[in-house]
């Protein structure tokens, strides 16, 4: 993979099941108030609990929702720039449309965009 334009659709197709990006979404939101509160009440030891929160409930989506491996272990700062992009689309209600729109791009061109979800198990591909 040589670019994000080639990751979202993988991305998005870790991120099918509404419950697992509702809990990336929740973690993306404790990030945020995490940051803010650490740099307002100057306690820096926040910033240490940020990527405990957002790790966590986005992991948990993955591992016990989607039964995948997280994007985060082979392409982290793509995974990172994936989580704003489909934070972003929530906020502004159209990330079930994006998730429709690849898979019917998917559907219709036999193995474009359709790369199978990572398992847990095994070597990263």
């Amino acid at each position: 993979m040589s670019s994000y334009r080639e990751f979202w659709p993988r991305y998005v197709h870790q991120h099918r099941d509404p419950a697992t990006r509702r809990l990336h979404f929740a973690g993306t939101t404790g990030v945020l108030l995490l940051l803010i509160a650490a740099a307002l009440m100057r306690e820096p030891w926040l910033l240490l609990a940020a990527p405990v929160v957002g790790y966590g409930f986005a992991w948990t989506g993955h591992f016990l929702l989607e039964r995948n491996r997280p994007a985060t272990f082979s392409h982290p700062l793509w995974s990172l720039i994936g989580d704003f992009h489909m934070y972003g689309l929530m906020w502004a209600g159209r990330m079930d449309g994006e998730v429709r729109r690849l898979t019917e791009s998917a559907a219709e061109k036999p193995g474009a965009g359709r790369e199978p979800p990572t398992p847990m198990t095994g070597a990263p591909q």
